[in-house]
């Protein structure tokens, strides 16, 4: 299955970057860094649908999607067009991404920096400060909720925001427990990478109004986003359909419509 596969390799690139960089030299340069990260605020904004814009340069299901895939000149094109924040895939074996991005791109926008990844060890959580993230992914489905709860408290002493991402019931009520405040609905099945709008129409009722509500994977329209907007989603997550398109800056005003 790939997503054991993914977990392997990710438990052997933790090991490698604690040669490069010891935990403990980690964790100090990482506390030095003060953040107060405007991602939660940037995705609630009230009154219309939020854009979280991923950029993602292949993935295990479809390979290479965008050839031409220059990071910086895509974030900007992101800025500009209303997102209200950028997620960086920063798996490199399986998406073809890299952590030095969010390095490359912090402080050339403005926009807060999600750093989407299959984190599983605390050592992520001080990583992502380091390399420039405002925001981590934290995928319920891979982590007990022992480990959850723990990544969530580091995250968010660092001053980053967490973005919890649930794919089924039992998700829902693991992230509900830690007392994150961002609830992320994958609509992809996380075992067979297929993808499913009514996820999100599932799983919305089990979110109390209070948080705020992403709906991830799969949104390609004008339409999707209505749609998920009666639901009651505050953002959206997208990647593929501005990665395979000539035009992103056209796509994100035919699909937004900002």
């Amino acid at each position: 299955m790939i997503l054991s596969k993914i977990i392997n390799e990710k438990r052997k690139e933790i090991e490698r970057a604690r040669v490069e960089m010891p935990e403990q030299k980690l964790k100090g340069l990482a506390k030095k860094i003060y953040i107060k990260s405007a991602f939660k605020r940037n995705i609630a904004r009230p009154h219309h649908i939020n854009l979280i814009a991923e950029l993602k340069k292949a993935s295990p299901s479809r390979g290479i999607i965008r050839g031409d895939f220059n990071p910086l000149k895509i974030a900007l094109t992101y800025q500009a067009n209303g997102a209200g924040a950028v997620s960086v895939l920063t798996d490199e074996r399986f998406f073809e991404g890299n952590l030095k991005t969010l390095k490359d791109i912090k402080g050339k926008i403005t926009i807060p920096l999600l750093r989407k990844d299959f984190i599983i060890d605390e050592y992520q959580v001080y990583e992502s400060l380091y390399y420039g993230a405002d925001a981590i992914l934290l995928i319920a489905q891979i982590l007990t909720e022992a480990e959850l709860t723990g990544f969530y408290k580091i995250a968010k002493n660092l001053g980053m925001d967490v973005l919890m991402e649930v794919h089924n019931e039992e998700d829902v009520e693991k992230a509900l427990k830690t007392g994150a405040s961002i609830i992320g609905i994958n609509n992809r099945e996380l075992s067979t990478f297929k993808v499913d709008l009514s996820t999100t129409q599932r799983l919305i009722r089990l979110i109390p109004e209070g948080k705020v509500r992403v709906s991830e994977s799969g949104i390609k329209t004008y339409e999707d986003v209505m749609f998920l907007k009666s639901l009651g989603i505050n953002a959206v997550l997208i990647g593929e359909a501005f990665m395979e398109t000539d035009d992103i800056a056209a796509k994100m005003r035919e699909i937004l419509r900002y």
